[in-house]
Order: C-alpha cells, then sequence, then structure tokens
C-alpha cells in the first residue's frame, strides 16, 4: 500500500543534504516549543533510518538500543513489502547525529510514553499526523523538493516518503563506495529489482 494518496509524485520526488538540514532547523521556527525537538527527532531518523511512515509512528523507545546507537525493528511492524514474503526483525546502526539528536529529545520529552513519538492528544502519533507536521515544517522551510524531471516541486510534496528516497539520493550521490544493493540494504527492499526500478534514474540525476 502506498505511502499516501499521492504516490505518484512522491515516487519522483527528492530533497538533498542541505534541504534536509533546512528542514530540522525549521522545527524550531513553527509549532509549539515542546514539540520541536519532537519534530526534529522524527525527521533526522526518516533521514537515516529511511523508515516508511507506518513503521516510524509503530516505532517504541524500547526499541532503541545499544545507547540509543541501533534501531531494533521487528517484523511486524515493518511495512510496505512488495511481495507477499514476510520480513525479518533487523538492526539498522544510527549515525551519531541521530543518536544525539534522538537522546536530546527524550532528555526533554513533555510526555513519557511507550512509542517514542507521541502526540498532544494521544500515546502514538498517527502516519496523517507525521504527514502534517513535515508539510508545515516544509512550507515553513520554503523547502522546494527535487524531482525526476528535473523541475522543482512545491513545499507540500515533501512527504516522509520523500525523505526515504532522499535516504537513497545521499547514499548514491553524497557517500562514496554505495551500490545499490547498499540502498536495498538500508530501505529493506525484498529485491534488488525494486532498488534499481525505483532509483534508477539517481543515476541519471
Amino acid at each position: 500500500m502506498a505511502d499516501t494518496a499521492n504516490s505518484k509524485v512522491q515516487a519522483k520526488v527528492w530533497l538533498e543534504p542541505e534541504q534536509v538540514e533546512a528542514l530540522r532547523s525549521a522545527c524550531y521556527q513553527c509549532g509549539a516549543d515542546y514539540l520541536q525537538a519532537r519534530n526534529e527527532a522524527i525527521i533526522t531518523l526518516l533521514y537515516d533510518a529511511g523508515l516508511r511512515v507506518g513503521e516510524l509512528v509503530d516505532v517504541d523507545v524500547g526499541m532503541l538500543r545499544n545507547d540509543k546507537n541501533d534501531l531494533y525493528l521487528p517484523a511486524d511492524i515493518q511495512k510496505d513489502y512488495p511481495t507477499d514474503a514476510s520480513p525479518s526483525a533487523v538492526t539498522i546502526g544510527l549515525d551519531a547525529d541521530t543518536t544525539r539528536t534522538i537522546s536530546s529529545y527524550l532528555n526533554s520529552r513533555w510526555k513519557e510514553t511507550e512509542a517514542l513519538f507521541p502526540s498532544r492528544s494521544s500515546d502514538r502519533m498517527t502516519t496523517q499526523a507525521v504527514r502534517n507536521m513535515l508539510s508545515k515544517v516544509a512550507v515553513e522551510a520554503e523547502i522546494e523538493p527535487f524531482d525526476v524531471e528535473g523541475g522543482r516541486r512545491n513545499p507540500e510534496d515533501v512527504t516522509p516518503h520523500a525523505l526515504r528516497h532522499s535516504v537513497a539520493f545521499r547514499m548514491l550521490h553524497e557517500q562514496k563506495g554505495n551500490t545499490m544493493y547498499d540502498v536495498r540494504n538500508r530501505l529493506r527492499h525484498r529485491t534488488i529489482q525494486t532498488t534499481e526500478r525505483v532509483y534508477d534514474h539517481f543515476r541519471r540525476v
């Protein structure tokens, strides 16, 4: 199932690293003060681990392991596999900056919940709440994501799945030595063919 109804746009839209940094900074320019660190942690984790939004909202604090350097994803919260094959539990190593950002957020979190990311009114955010937050922050930061036709899109086109695509762009363009197999492993595609189909155009960007 697609991340949102607008999957045609999402499959073509991504951000470059400096745009993600602008998103993170914009978290402290909009929204309630007590939600700002949470919002930055969400963006940072999405952009590092390449989580699907349905996975992100199911992450619990207890899934952070090894002093928050690793994220353990049980099989039952992994979403949207391209085949009917069952996913396996995985451990994702997190970047040091991600670990620091999440630790800072948890040290000042306004609500103690099992879920890593609660909302104002609930102990766990919904996928739509994450999308709404990200769109609001992108508008504040005036982010215009890139698209496969060589143009730019509107801030409202910045979605959790666009950040997932941005992970692939970063790995293939900003970090030397990565291959499509590395992208596949990070994004947990069932087959390399899925990775190549979705991201082949990055070879020509």
